[in-house]
């Protein structure tokens, strides 16, 4: 793994186990930044760890593989990086409490200082700018 301030990346091509597995990347990158005394406070991981989750579970209920998630640490700031092959941009609901389910680009929204999706010749890359300061 690259030391924080560098991006990592990891590709998905089976997608089964890619939502705890892209969580456990980004928990191993952020804790990696802790230890170099980055100031990564837990709220960041267990944040940067949701919304990971959301972007990689679009892919997995509405996408075709492969998934690729890229991460990189600035100064206050986590990019993160969802990619697959699927064009169609997500889209985010009307907030509904009565609703069951398809919050997960709210959740993303909320929690992150902005969020883009780009298309892609293969797809669409969903870029997500969460504060860790």
């Amino acid at each position: 793994m690259a030391a924080p301030g560098r991006s990592v990346s990891k590709t998905y091509t089976d997608l089964q186990d890619a939502i705890g597995s892209a969580r456990d990347f980004t928990t191993a990158f952020l804790l990696a930044g802790a230890r170099q005394g980055r100031g990564i406070r837990t709220r960041t991981v267990e944040d940067a760890r949701l919304v990971v989750s959301e972007l990689v579970t679009n892919v997995v209920r509405h996408a075709a593989g492969p998934c690729r998630i890229d991460l990189h640490l600035t100064a206050g700031a986590l990019e993160i990086a969802v990619s697959d092959a699927d064009g169609a941009a997500p889209v985010a609901h009307a907030p509904d409490p009565g609703r069951v389910g398809q919050h997960g680009l709210e959740i993303v929204l909320a929690l992150c200082r902005s969020v883009h999706v780009e298309p892609t010749p293969s797809g669409k890359c969903v870029r997500a700018c969460l504060a860790v300061d």
